[in-house]
Protein backbone atom coordinates (compact mmCIF):
# COMPACT_ATOMS: atom_id res chain seq x y z
CA UNK A 1 0.00 0.00 0.00
CA UNK A 2 1.64 3.45 -1.24
CA UNK A 3 1.27 6.44 1.78
CA UNK A 4 0.47 9.58 0.20
CA UNK A 5 2.57 12.31 1.89
CA UNK A 6 1.00 15.80 2.47
CA UNK A 7 1.95 18.72 0.00
CA UNK A 8 4.71 20.11 2.64
CA UNK A 9 5.98 16.50 3.13
CA UNK A 10 6.17 16.11 -0.82
CA UNK A 11 8.11 19.28 -0.91
CA UNK A 12 10.85 18.49 1.67
CA UNK A 13 10.71 14.76 0.50
CA UNK A 14 11.57 15.21 -3.14
CA UNK A 15 15.09 17.44 -2.44
CA UNK A 16 16.07 15.10 0.23
CA UNK A 17 15.86 12.30 -2.30
CA UNK A 18 17.32 14.14 -5.01
CA UNK A 19 20.63 14.65 -2.38
CA UNK A 20 20.35 11.18 -1.14
CA UNK A 21 20.45 10.19 -4.52
CA UNK A 22 23.49 12.12 -5.27
CA UNK A 23 25.62 11.38 -2.00
CA UNK A 24 25.47 7.62 -2.81
CA UNK A 25 26.59 7.96 -6.78
CA UNK A 26 30.10 8.62 -5.45
CA UNK A 27 32.43 5.98 -7.32
CA UNK A 28 34.29 4.10 -4.44
CA UNK A 29 34.62 0.60 -4.78
CA UNK A 30 34.74 -0.61 -1.88
CA UNK A 31 31.42 -1.57 -0.19
CA UNK A 32 32.14 -0.53 3.10
CA UNK A 33 33.55 2.69 2.50
CA UNK A 34 30.48 3.24 -0.11
CA UNK A 35 28.16 2.44 2.70
CA UNK A 36 29.57 5.01 4.96
CA UNK A 37 30.42 7.66 2.08
CA UNK A 38 27.16 9.17 2.24
CA UNK A 39 27.19 10.20 6.10
CA UNK A 40 30.95 11.60 5.76
CA UNK A 41 29.51 13.60 2.82
CA UNK A 42 26.60 15.32 5.32
CA UNK A 43 29.53 15.50 7.84
CA UNK A 44 31.35 17.84 5.63
CA UNK A 45 28.82 19.84 4.42
CA UNK A 46 27.93 20.93 7.78
CA UNK A 47 31.59 21.37 8.28
CA UNK A 48 31.90 23.52 4.99
CA UNK A 49 28.89 25.56 5.59
CA UNK A 50 28.48 26.03 9.58
CA UNK A 51 31.36 28.31 10.71
CA UNK A 52 30.64 30.81 7.71
CA UNK A 53 27.38 31.15 8.99
CA UNK A 54 27.83 30.85 12.78
CA UNK A 55 30.58 34.10 12.28
CA UNK A 56 28.02 36.07 9.56
CA UNK A 57 25.74 35.98 11.95
CA UNK A 58 28.27 37.32 14.80
CA UNK A 59 29.54 39.94 13.12
CA UNK A 60 26.31 41.15 11.49
CA UNK A 61 23.43 39.82 14.25
CA UNK A 62 24.92 40.68 17.40
CA UNK A 63 26.36 44.29 18.99
CA UNK A 64 28.79 42.37 21.09
CA UNK A 65 32.31 44.05 20.23
CA UNK A 66 35.17 42.17 18.67
CA UNK A 67 37.49 40.85 20.90
CA UNK A 68 41.07 40.20 20.81
CA UNK A 69 41.88 36.59 19.51
CA UNK A 70 38.48 36.06 17.06
CA UNK A 71 40.29 37.46 14.22
CA UNK A 72 42.74 34.23 14.68
CA UNK A 73 39.66 32.16 15.29
CA UNK A 74 37.59 33.09 12.20
CA UNK A 75 41.01 32.41 10.03
CA UNK A 76 40.78 29.28 11.52
CA UNK A 77 37.31 28.60 11.17
CA UNK A 78 37.30 29.31 7.47
CA UNK A 79 40.46 27.55 6.56
CA UNK A 80 38.34 24.23 8.10
CA UNK A 81 35.21 25.12 5.66
CA UNK A 82 38.31 25.32 2.66
CA UNK A 83 39.69 21.80 3.84
CA UNK A 84 36.21 20.29 4.00
CA UNK A 85 34.92 21.21 0.57
CA UNK A 86 38.34 19.74 -0.39
CA UNK A 87 37.65 16.90 1.42
CA UNK A 88 34.25 16.54 -0.29
CA UNK A 89 36.20 16.87 -3.52
CA UNK A 90 38.28 13.75 -2.79
CA UNK A 91 35.50 11.77 -2.11
CA UNK A 92 33.28 12.43 -5.23
CA UNK A 93 36.51 11.11 -6.82
CA UNK A 94 36.50 7.86 -5.29
CA UNK A 95 39.89 8.76 -2.70
CA UNK A 96 37.54 8.12 0.59
CA UNK A 97 39.84 6.81 2.30
CA UNK A 98 42.69 9.21 1.99
CA UNK A 99 39.85 12.19 2.15
CA UNK A 100 38.91 10.46 5.61
CA UNK A 101 42.34 10.24 6.52
CA UNK A 102 43.33 13.84 5.93
CA UNK A 103 40.16 14.98 7.95
CA UNK A 104 41.40 13.46 10.97
CA UNK A 105 44.57 14.68 10.76
CA UNK A 106 43.42 18.23 10.10
CA UNK A 107 41.05 17.87 13.36
CA UNK A 108 43.43 16.18 15.31
CA UNK A 109 45.92 19.26 14.74
CA UNK A 110 43.08 21.47 14.93
CA UNK A 111 42.22 20.06 18.00
CA UNK A 112 45.96 20.48 19.82
CA UNK A 113 46.28 23.94 18.61
CA UNK A 114 42.78 24.68 20.32
CA UNK A 115 43.89 23.18 23.59
CA UNK A 116 47.56 24.87 23.21
CA UNK A 117 46.09 28.42 22.57
CA UNK A 118 42.58 28.46 25.16
CA UNK A 119 44.04 25.71 28.01
CA UNK A 120 42.08 22.25 28.70
CA UNK A 121 39.19 24.55 30.66
CA UNK A 122 38.03 26.13 27.40
CA UNK A 123 37.82 23.23 25.88
CA UNK A 124 35.59 21.34 28.07
CA UNK A 125 32.39 21.56 26.26
CA UNK A 126 33.76 20.83 22.93
CA UNK A 127 34.78 17.08 24.30
CA UNK A 128 31.39 15.25 23.17
CA UNK A 129 32.02 16.26 19.50
CA UNK A 130 35.87 15.07 19.73
CA UNK A 131 34.38 11.66 20.92
CA UNK A 132 33.05 11.76 17.35
CA UNK A 133 36.02 12.14 15.44
CA UNK A 134 37.64 9.32 17.28
CA UNK A 135 34.55 7.29 16.94
CA UNK A 136 34.59 7.81 12.95
CA UNK A 137 38.18 6.75 13.32
CA UNK A 138 37.75 3.82 14.42
CA UNK A 139 35.00 2.50 12.68
CA UNK A 140 35.77 3.87 9.11
CA UNK A 141 39.63 3.92 9.31
CA UNK A 142 40.17 1.13 11.69
CA UNK A 143 41.93 -0.03 14.97
CA UNK A 144 45.27 1.76 14.28
CA UNK A 145 43.89 5.02 13.54
CA UNK A 146 41.54 5.28 16.61
CA UNK A 147 44.37 4.29 18.74
CA UNK A 148 46.43 7.23 17.33
CA UNK A 149 43.74 9.49 17.46
CA UNK A 150 43.31 8.48 21.01
CA UNK A 151 46.97 8.99 21.63
CA UNK A 152 46.81 12.79 19.99
CA UNK A 153 43.80 13.49 22.21
CA UNK A 154 45.70 12.70 25.17
CA UNK A 155 48.53 14.54 24.04
CA UNK A 156 46.22 17.73 23.39
CA UNK A 157 44.59 17.18 27.29
CA UNK A 158 48.04 17.58 28.68
CA UNK A 159 49.24 20.45 26.55
CA UNK A 160 45.67 22.49 27.34
CA UNK A 161 46.22 21.09 31.25
CA UNK A 162 49.90 22.74 31.10
CA UNK A 163 48.84 25.89 29.67
CA UNK A 164 45.69 26.32 32.47
CA UNK A 165 48.51 24.92 35.34
CA UNK A 166 50.22 27.89 33.90
CA UNK A 167 47.77 30.31 34.79
CA UNK A 168 46.67 28.83 38.16
CA UNK A 169 47.55 30.93 41.33
CA UNK A 170 47.30 28.29 44.18
CA UNK A 171 48.27 24.21 44.28
CA UNK A 172 44.37 23.43 44.76
CA UNK A 173 43.71 24.52 41.20
CA UNK A 174 46.47 22.41 39.64
CA UNK A 175 45.82 19.38 41.43
CA UNK A 176 42.10 19.55 40.47
CA UNK A 177 42.77 20.62 36.85
CA UNK A 178 45.34 17.56 36.82
CA UNK A 179 42.30 15.42 38.31
CA UNK A 180 40.31 16.58 35.60
CA UNK A 181 42.50 15.74 32.61
CA UNK A 182 43.19 12.32 34.28
CA UNK A 183 39.13 11.90 34.20
CA UNK A 184 38.69 12.84 30.85
CA UNK A 185 41.60 10.91 29.71
CA UNK A 186 39.61 8.03 31.45
CA UNK A 187 36.37 8.64 29.73
CA UNK A 188 38.06 8.78 26.43
CA UNK A 189 40.11 5.34 26.51
CA UNK A 190 36.57 3.70 27.70
CA UNK A 191 35.34 4.74 24.60
CA UNK A 192 38.00 3.82 22.82
CA UNK A 193 38.12 0.45 24.29
CA UNK A 194 34.18 -0.24 23.20
CA UNK A 195 35.02 1.84 19.69
CA UNK A 196 38.34 -1.11 19.29
CA UNK A 197 35.84 -4.45 20.36
CA UNK A 198 32.80 -3.49 18.28
CA UNK A 199 35.32 -2.52 15.05
CA UNK A 200 37.01 -5.69 15.81
CA UNK A 201 34.18 -7.88 16.35
CA UNK A 202 32.71 -6.40 13.15
CA UNK A 203 35.83 -6.66 10.86
CA UNK A 204 36.54 -10.38 12.49
CA UNK A 205 32.53 -10.80 11.27
CA UNK A 206 33.19 -9.54 7.90
CA UNK A 207 36.04 -11.51 7.06
CA UNK A 208 34.54 -14.72 8.19
CA UNK A 209 31.59 -14.31 5.92
CA UNK A 210 34.37 -13.07 3.57
CA UNK A 211 35.99 -16.35 3.74
CA UNK A 212 32.75 -18.30 3.92
CA UNK A 213 31.59 -16.08 0.73
CA UNK A 214 35.06 -17.10 -0.86
CA UNK A 215 34.49 -20.62 0.16
CA UNK A 216 30.93 -20.67 -1.37
CA UNK A 217 32.04 -19.13 -4.57
CA UNK A 218 34.95 -22.17 -5.01
CA UNK A 219 32.26 -24.89 -3.70
CA UNK A 220 30.24 -23.69 -6.27
CA UNK A 221 32.45 -23.25 -9.38
CA UNK A 222 32.92 -27.16 -8.14
CA UNK A 223 29.82 -27.81 -8.36
CA UNK A 224 29.02 -26.50 -12.09
CA UNK A 225 32.35 -28.41 -13.02
CA UNK A 226 30.91 -31.48 -12.10
CA UNK A 227 27.31 -30.86 -12.78
CA UNK A 228 28.91 -29.77 -16.61
CA UNK A 229 30.98 -33.31 -16.60
CA UNK A 230 27.40 -35.15 -15.50
CA UNK A 231 25.58 -33.34 -18.39
CA UNK A 232 28.49 -33.97 -20.83
CA UNK A 233 28.44 -37.73 -19.50
CA UNK A 234 24.64 -38.26 -19.69
CA UNK A 235 24.56 -36.66 -22.97
CA UNK A 236 27.28 -39.61 -24.11
CA UNK A 237 24.44 -42.00 -22.14
CA UNK A 238 21.86 -40.87 -24.21
CA UNK A 239 23.87 -40.44 -27.65
CA UNK A 240 25.17 -44.36 -26.95
CA UNK A 241 20.91 -45.12 -26.21
CA UNK A 242 20.04 -42.99 -29.01
CA UNK A 243 22.27 -45.20 -31.12
CA UNK A 244 21.28 -48.73 -29.53
CA UNK A 245 17.48 -47.56 -29.51
CA UNK A 246 17.80 -46.76 -33.38
CA UNK A 247 19.63 -49.87 -34.25
CA UNK A 248 16.47 -51.99 -32.78
CA UNK A 249 13.94 -49.70 -34.53
CA UNK A 250 15.62 -50.70 -37.79
CA UNK A 251 15.59 -54.31 -37.12
CA UNK A 252 12.09 -54.10 -35.99
CA UNK A 253 10.80 -52.18 -38.57
CA UNK A 254 12.67 -53.78 -41.05
CA UNK A 255 11.11 -57.41 -39.69
CA UNK A 256 7.47 -56.12 -40.00
CA UNK A 257 7.68 -54.20 -43.04
CA UNK A 258 9.52 -57.84 -44.69
CA UNK A 259 6.73 -59.62 -43.29
CA UNK A 260 3.97 -57.58 -44.43
CA UNK A 261 5.59 -57.06 -48.25
CA UNK A 262 5.87 -60.72 -48.01
CA UNK A 263 1.77 -60.91 -47.68
CA UNK A 264 1.06 -58.14 -50.07
CA UNK A 265 3.73 -60.76 -52.58
CA UNK A 266 2.17 -63.95 -51.55
CA UNK A 267 -2.03 -62.09 -51.60
CA UNK A 268 -0.69 -60.57 -55.32
CA UNK A 269 0.26 -63.90 -56.33
CA UNK A 270 -2.80 -65.43 -55.44
CA UNK A 271 -5.00 -62.61 -57.02
CA UNK A 272 -3.05 -63.43 -60.23
CA UNK A 273 -3.72 -66.96 -60.61
CA UNK A 274 -7.38 -66.42 -59.55
CA UNK A 275 -9.98 -67.82 -61.80
CA UNK A 276 -13.10 -66.28 -60.06
CA UNK A 277 -13.83 -62.51 -59.07
CA UNK A 278 -14.29 -63.97 -55.70
CA UNK A 279 -10.95 -65.10 -55.46
CA UNK A 280 -9.46 -61.81 -56.45
CA UNK A 281 -11.68 -60.09 -54.13
CA UNK A 282 -10.27 -62.01 -51.23
CA UNK A 283 -6.60 -61.23 -52.40
CA UNK A 284 -7.24 -57.99 -52.76
CA UNK A 285 -8.72 -57.75 -49.27
CA UNK A 286 -5.84 -59.42 -47.84
CA UNK A 287 -3.12 -56.90 -49.77
CA UNK A 288 -5.31 -54.21 -48.09
CA UNK A 289 -5.18 -55.45 -45.04
CA UNK A 290 -1.19 -56.34 -45.26
CA UNK A 291 -1.67 -52.36 -46.61
CA UNK A 292 -3.36 -51.48 -43.55
CA UNK A 293 -0.85 -53.26 -40.60
CA UNK A 294 1.92 -51.44 -42.61
CA UNK A 295 0.36 -48.07 -42.11
CA UNK A 296 -0.36 -48.91 -37.92
CA UNK A 297 3.51 -49.46 -38.28
CA UNK A 298 3.97 -46.01 -39.74
CA UNK A 299 2.09 -44.74 -37.21
CA UNK A 300 4.13 -46.11 -34.35
CA UNK A 301 7.03 -44.06 -35.69
CA UNK A 302 5.23 -40.86 -36.32
CA UNK A 303 3.69 -40.70 -33.06
CA UNK A 304 6.56 -41.70 -31.00
CA UNK A 305 8.43 -39.02 -32.93
CA UNK A 306 5.64 -36.65 -32.36
CA UNK A 307 5.78 -35.73 -36.27
CA UNK A 308 2.14 -36.55 -36.68
CA UNK A 309 -0.34 -34.06 -36.99
CA UNK A 310 -2.79 -34.26 -35.18
CA UNK A 311 -6.78 -34.35 -36.12
CA UNK A 312 -9.33 -34.75 -32.69
CA UNK A 313 -13.41 -35.01 -33.77
CA UNK A 314 -15.90 -36.00 -31.61
CA UNK A 315 -17.17 -40.19 -32.61
CA UNK A 316 -18.75 -42.94 -31.08
CA UNK A 317 -16.63 -45.92 -30.23
CA UNK A 318 -19.08 -48.25 -30.71
CA UNK A 319 -19.65 -47.20 -34.34
CA UNK A 320 -15.53 -47.11 -34.98
CA UNK A 321 -14.95 -50.51 -33.60
CA UNK A 322 -17.74 -51.94 -35.70
CA UNK A 323 -15.98 -50.10 -38.68
CA UNK A 324 -12.77 -51.64 -37.20
CA UNK A 325 -13.93 -55.66 -37.26
CA UNK A 326 -12.83 -56.26 -40.68
CA UNK A 327 -9.07 -55.33 -39.87
CA UNK A 328 -9.30 -57.07 -36.45
CA UNK A 329 -10.18 -60.57 -38.31
CA UNK A 330 -7.65 -59.92 -40.44
CA UNK A 331 -4.99 -59.15 -38.61
CA UNK A 332 -6.07 -62.42 -35.96
CA UNK A 333 -5.46 -66.14 -37.01
CA UNK A 334 -8.35 -67.60 -37.63
CA UNK A 335 -8.39 -69.59 -34.29
CA UNK A 336 -8.89 -66.42 -32.52
CA UNK A 337 -12.17 -65.79 -31.41
CA UNK A 338 -12.98 -62.32 -31.91
CA UNK A 339 -15.99 -60.76 -29.19
CA UNK A 340 -16.94 -56.81 -29.24
CA UNK A 341 -19.29 -56.26 -26.57
CA UNK A 342 -20.56 -52.69 -27.75
CA UNK A 343 -23.51 -51.13 -25.86
CA UNK A 344 -26.71 -49.65 -28.08
CA UNK A 345 -26.57 -46.30 -27.15
CA UNK A 346 -23.58 -43.68 -28.08
CA UNK A 347 -20.59 -43.94 -26.46
CA UNK A 348 -18.91 -40.43 -27.46
CA UNK A 349 -15.47 -39.67 -26.92
CA UNK A 350 -12.95 -36.64 -28.50
CA UNK A 351 -10.20 -38.52 -30.23
CA UNK A 352 -8.21 -38.68 -33.01
CA UNK A 353 -9.67 -41.19 -35.42
CA UNK A 354 -6.58 -42.43 -36.99
CA UNK A 355 -4.79 -42.59 -33.60
CA UNK A 356 -7.71 -44.69 -31.87
CA UNK A 357 -7.44 -47.32 -34.56
CA UNK A 358 -3.72 -46.91 -33.89
CA UNK A 359 -4.72 -47.39 -30.28
CA UNK A 360 -6.41 -50.50 -30.58
CA UNK A 361 -4.39 -52.45 -33.36
CA UNK A 362 -1.26 -52.02 -30.90
CA UNK A 363 -2.76 -53.44 -28.10
CA UNK A 364 -4.60 -56.23 -30.68
CA UNK A 365 -1.42 -56.89 -32.13
CA UNK A 366 0.11 -57.64 -28.86
CA UNK A 367 -2.53 -59.97 -27.84
CA UNK A 368 -2.38 -61.80 -31.36
CA UNK A 369 1.35 -62.30 -30.17
CA UNK A 370 0.51 -63.92 -27.25
CA UNK A 371 -2.22 -66.50 -28.46
CA UNK A 372 -0.18 -68.45 -31.10
CA UNK A 373 -2.15 -71.17 -30.68
CA UNK A 374 -5.40 -69.30 -30.72
CA UNK A 375 -7.89 -68.21 -28.32
CA UNK A 376 -10.64 -65.15 -27.51
CA UNK A 377 -9.99 -61.41 -27.87
CA UNK A 378 -13.04 -59.36 -26.32
CA UNK A 379 -13.56 -55.31 -26.65
CA UNK A 380 -16.63 -54.00 -24.25
CA UNK A 381 -17.14 -50.45 -23.90
CA UNK A 382 -19.11 -49.04 -21.20
CA UNK A 383 -20.34 -45.50 -20.27
CA UNK A 384 -19.34 -45.22 -16.66
CA UNK A 385 -22.04 -44.35 -14.66
CA UNK A 386 -21.36 -40.82 -13.72
CA UNK A 387 -21.50 -40.26 -17.51
CA UNK A 388 -17.97 -38.28 -17.43
CA UNK A 389 -15.99 -41.82 -18.63
CA UNK A 390 -15.79 -43.79 -21.37
CA UNK A 391 -14.88 -47.18 -20.21
CA UNK A 392 -12.61 -49.41 -23.39
CA UNK A 393 -12.04 -52.84 -21.77
CA UNK A 394 -9.65 -55.19 -24.19
CA UNK A 395 -9.02 -58.89 -22.78
CA UNK A 396 -7.44 -61.54 -24.21
CA UNK A 397 -6.62 -65.28 -23.34
CA UNK A 398 -3.07 -65.87 -24.37
CA UNK A 399 -0.06 -66.65 -21.88
CA UNK A 400 -0.12 -63.67 -19.47
CA UNK A 401 2.89 -61.49 -18.26
CA UNK A 402 4.81 -61.88 -15.26
CA UNK A 403 4.97 -59.09 -12.77
CA UNK A 404 8.60 -57.90 -13.89
CA UNK A 405 7.46 -57.79 -17.33
CA UNK A 406 4.30 -55.88 -16.71
CA UNK A 407 6.11 -53.27 -14.51
CA UNK A 408 7.90 -52.56 -18.01
CA UNK A 409 5.35 -52.94 -20.33
CA UNK A 410 5.32 -49.04 -21.14
CA UNK A 411 8.88 -48.25 -21.30
CA UNK A 412 10.39 -47.80 -24.60
CA UNK A 413 11.71 -50.16 -26.65
CA UNK A 414 10.93 -52.62 -24.15
CA UNK A 415 9.56 -56.17 -26.26
CA UNK A 416 8.73 -59.72 -25.51
CA UNK A 417 9.40 -60.64 -28.74
CA UNK A 418 12.58 -62.36 -30.41
CA UNK A 419 15.55 -59.88 -31.46
CA UNK A 420 14.69 -58.23 -34.32
CA UNK A 421 10.73 -58.62 -34.15
CA UNK A 422 9.04 -55.92 -32.87
CA UNK A 423 10.02 -52.33 -32.10
CA UNK A 424 8.56 -52.16 -28.45
CA UNK A 425 6.65 -48.86 -29.30
CA UNK A 426 2.94 -50.17 -29.73
CA UNK A 427 2.26 -50.03 -26.14
CA UNK A 428 4.54 -46.55 -25.32
CA UNK A 429 2.27 -45.11 -28.03
CA UNK A 430 -0.83 -46.06 -27.02
CA UNK A 431 -0.28 -44.65 -23.44
CA UNK A 432 0.84 -41.42 -24.94
CA UNK A 433 -2.04 -41.04 -26.70
CA UNK A 434 -4.26 -41.50 -24.41
CA UNK A 435 -2.76 -39.87 -21.59
CA UNK A 436 -2.53 -36.91 -23.75
CA UNK A 437 -6.55 -36.99 -24.40
CA UNK A 438 -6.47 -36.76 -20.55
CA UNK A 439 -7.21 -40.44 -19.99
CA UNK A 440 -5.47 -43.47 -18.49
CA UNK A 441 -4.70 -47.02 -18.60
CA UNK A 442 -4.31 -50.19 -16.70
CA UNK A 443 -3.51 -53.14 -17.41
CA UNK A 444 -4.17 -56.53 -15.37
CA UNK A 445 -2.30 -59.45 -16.43
CA UNK A 446 -0.44 -63.26 -14.24
CA UNK A 447 1.27 -65.75 -16.69
CA UNK A 448 -1.01 -68.22 -17.68
CA UNK A 449 -4.19 -65.70 -17.49
CA UNK A 450 -4.31 -63.64 -20.44
CA UNK A 451 -3.69 -60.05 -19.98
CA UNK A 452 -7.01 -57.12 -19.13
CA UNK A 453 -6.23 -53.76 -20.52
CA UNK A 454 -8.71 -51.37 -19.45
CA UNK A 455 -8.67 -47.73 -20.67
CA UNK A 456 -10.92 -44.71 -19.22
CA UNK A 457 -11.69 -41.73 -21.65
CA UNK A 458 -13.20 -38.16 -20.76
CA UNK A 459 -16.70 -37.79 -22.04
CA UNK A 460 -16.89 -34.52 -24.32
CA UNK A 461 -18.63 -32.11 -23.58
CA UNK A 462 -22.12 -31.03 -24.37
CA UNK A 463 -21.93 -28.70 -27.40
CA UNK A 464 -19.50 -31.30 -28.91
CA UNK A 465 -21.84 -34.11 -28.24
CA UNK A 466 -24.50 -32.42 -29.92
CA UNK A 467 -22.51 -32.09 -33.03
CA UNK A 468 -21.32 -35.67 -32.98
CA UNK A 469 -25.29 -36.24 -33.20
Amino acid sequence: MSIVLPAPLRWIASPWRMLSGWLSRAPIDDPVDRHNAPMLQILLLLLASSPPLMWAYRGLATDIPWRPGETVSLALSLGISVFALFDLWLVRRGRFQGAVRLLMAVIAIAMLLSYLGSGFGANRFEQPIQAVWLIIAGLVIGRRALWLMYGWMVLAFAAGGVVDFGSAKNVDPAMSLIVDCSIAALIFLFIAIMVDRTVAALRESLQAATRRSDELVQVNKHLQAEISERERMQEQLIHSQKVEAVGRLASGVAHDFNHLLGLVLGYTARGKRADTDDEVQKALTGVESAARRATAVAQKLLNFSRQEITRTETFDVGAALREMRTMLRQLFDPAVEIVLDLPERPAAIHFDRAQFELMILNLAANAEHAMPEGGRFRIAVQQMDDTSTVAIDLHDTGHGMSEDVRARIFEPFFTTKPSGQGTGLGLVVTRDLIVSAGGSIEVDSSPGAGAAFRIRLPVPAVADLELAG
